[in-house]
């Protein structure tokens, strides 16, 4: 290889392509002489000036064209075409010039036939270079004793792209089985010295036959459906399988090998595009104070990164855990290193720390994500659960109308639905505070959005299932048959920017979560996705439900109506609670049982502030003083 890599510079390329030109003409001119029967001792030594004028205006030339700033190892159709005009052009001149002087022993015949063979032999040279560095390539990866044999689905730019990097590159071990794509003008086509198998139908039959350690999905302008079928398809072979995504042949002078990555469980589940209003977004965020409580968290660290693309005036980031919101502030710092950002560290519990931010920073928008979220943690902790959800939430939202902040979005979650676990009911609470907040503000407009999951956010089940599987199994499912909405963190926090650019105050915005999907199901996929065999490889083990959780979550309460926005995913709740008088007694109750420190009364307070509220094991217990009926609480 360090041999073809010296032969492929351009001063020998350029030697090399004088001689081949002078012996085209040579050989030329003497085989027409010989066969004409005029070769003579004056056919050579008549025509020396002939084939030194012909071999250095090809040089010439090709070296106009660029063809000597080409690495022919690496070549493609547009090099060789550059070569071609080259030639065509040189022996136009050779030609012409051939006429002018009046070179009586080399005519026409004579002219054609070596510039047709001289643009040949030309050709021909660095095609040779090129297979010859094919060749040394597979051997060398043969020799590591480490190359993968993979298949490549799609045979377009991206695919393309993918092939000259492996034959490019031999530090890339691979080895190209083939194409495989659905377009049926491609069908048995050699594109680039790979050829197209079948289609997405016969992966199966060809892998099969060929046994590919990886599969690498390479499509760029497939759609979410497409892309979901291919991914589907190719789980079921058992081999694992990579993808790269369709930006990566938009990128000049990038490697689209550079962004081959594993296949998540997102591509499976990914939906199209969120498309938004930027204009009314922006009016809203740019050139202002925003805050972002809890932004360390997964959600508020994702509507931070999506605050700063819109260039606030300052972004205020509040947090009680310093090591998130540290390395949030870095990441930012990175990105926008125009944007004026403070990490505040902070917790929302402390009403008068609040105030000391809030009399600070005077923000205009407040983005209230803080809030304790597992759900078996807050069944074992209620009070913490309380305190931090609940009041912590009163106290920001008591900020954020005492300082005339202009909107305070809540962040909710589909288990404030007729929840059945504490952390679900508090929430539900939250949602009163912003309800109740709506009717006595002036100047702040108070809304809610409420959605289910995000994947791969802390303590979301995504992450569980990857270490499990990494550690060989088991993978835990509560139950066969539990359901969950899912979203992408980035999606969930863009929507909910165009949900509060939406913002009349008193609203809960209800995103669209697309269909439910099986948990089940879900872990299926990601041992599948990482090229195991479910119960096979890893086993899938049942544990059954824990405390506070159901099998379904819903996104609407019965007594909500649902109204459309301008927005096909976001709709907004009708409005269900509004008096603050009733609030207040509420959380008189609420702080009455944390103060008295006693688990099951923290339970049975919340279960007489939020009536839909039922756990899931009908295990509430009985408190003297307090008892509930018909899903109302009365203090006795």
């Amino acid at each position: 290889m360090p041999y073809l890599q010296r032969m492929t510079r351009n001063r020998f390329i350029f030697l090399s392509d004088v001689i081949i030109v002078g012996l085209c003409y040579l050989f030329t001119i003497v085989a027409l002489a010989v066969i004409s029967g005029g070769f003579g001792e004056g056919t050579i030594s008549g025509n020396k000036l002939v084939i030194v004028i012909a071999s250095a205006v090809y040089a010439g030339f090709l070296y106009i064209f660029g063809c000597y700033h080409i690495y022919w190892i690496y070549a493609g159709t547009v090099d060789y075409f550059r070569v071609l005009m080259a030639c065509i052009v040189a022996s136009v001149v050779c030609d012409i010039t051939a006429r002018i002087y009046n070179w009586s022993d080399f005519g026409l015949t004579e002219s054609v036939v070596c510039n047709f063979s001289s643009t040949i032999m030309l050709l021909s040279f660095r095609m040779l270079i090129r297979i010859t560095g094919k060749i040394c390539r597979s051997l060398n990866k043969k020799n590591g004793n480490t190359t993968k044999n993979i298949l490549i689905v799609g045979a377009g730019r991206l695919g393309v792209a993918l092939v000259k990097d492996v034959m490019g590159n031999q530090d890339i071990n691979y080895h190209v089985l083939g194409f495989v794509d659905d377009s049926p003008a491609k069908r048995n086509q050699i594109i680039y010295g790979v050829k197209v198998l079948g289609t997405t139908d016969d992966l199966e039959r060809i892998s099969k036959t060929l046994k590919p350690d990886e599969v690498i999905i390479a499509i760029s302008n497939a759609s979410m459906k497409d892309k979901q079928r291919i991914i589907s398809v190719c789980s079921d072979l058992g081999c694992k399988m990579k993808i790269v995504p369709g930006f990566a042949d938009t990128l000049k002078n990038k490697k689209a090998f550079d962004f081959v990555r594993e296949v998540e469980v997102e591509d499976l589940l990914e939906r199209e595009p969120v498309k938004l209003d930027n204009s009314i977004i922006s009016s809203d965020i740019a050139g202002r104070v925003i805050m972002v409580t809890g932004g360390g968290g997964s959600i508020g660290s994702e509507l931070c990164r999506q605050i700063a693309r819109f260039m606030p005036e300052k972004l205020i980031v509040v947090d009680i855990y310093e090591n998130n919101a540290f390395d949030l502030q870095n990441e930012l710092y990175d990105k926008f290193p125009d944007l004026n950002t403070e990490i505040v560290i902070a917790s929302v519990r402390d009403r008068e720390r609040m105030r000391e931010i809030f009399g600070k920073y005077k923000p205009y928008m407040v983005f209230h994500a803080a809030a304790h979220k597992h759900v078996p943690l807050m069944e074992d902790n209620p009070s913490e659960a309380v305190k931090n959800n609940v009041f912590g939430t009163y106290n920001t939202a008591c900020c954020a109308n005492e300082f005339e902040v202009k909107k305070f979005v809540l962040i909710s979650t589909d288990k404030a639905v007729n929840p059945t676990n504490v952390m679900g009911a508090t929430k539900r609470v939250c949602e009163m505070i912003v309800q109740a907040m709506q009717t006595i503000s002036k100047n702040t407009e108070f809304v809610a959005v409420r959605f289910g999951n995000v994947l791969n956010s802390n303590g979301s089940v995504v992450p569980r299932f990857k270490t499990q599987i990494k550690n060989g199994g088991p993978i835990t499912v509560t139950h066969k048959e539990i359901t969950r909405f899912f979203m992408t963190i980035p999606e969930a926090a863009q929507l909910v920017l165009q949900a509060a650019a939406y913002a009349k105050g008193g609203e809960i915005f209800v995103l669209d979560m697309g269909e439910p999907v099986k948990i089940y199901d879900l872990a299926v996929n990601l041992i599948k996705l990482s090229g195991l065999r479910p119960d096979a490889d890893i086993k899938i083990k049942i544990t059954g439900l824990r405390p506070g959780e159901k099998l379904y979550e819903e996104l609407l309460m019965n007594e909500e109506g649902l109204k459309k926005t301008s927005h096909n995913k976001i709709f907004i709740g009708e409005p269900f609670f509004d008096s603050m008088d009733e609030l207040k007694k509420k959380l008189e109750i609420l702080k009455n049982a944390v103060e008295a420190k006693d688990n099951d009364g923290v339970k049975i307070a919340v279960a007489s502030v939020v009536p839909t509220y039922k756990p899931a094991d009908n295990s509430l217990p009985q408190q003297e003083g307090v008892e509930i009926e018909n899903s109302k609480a009365v203090m006795a």
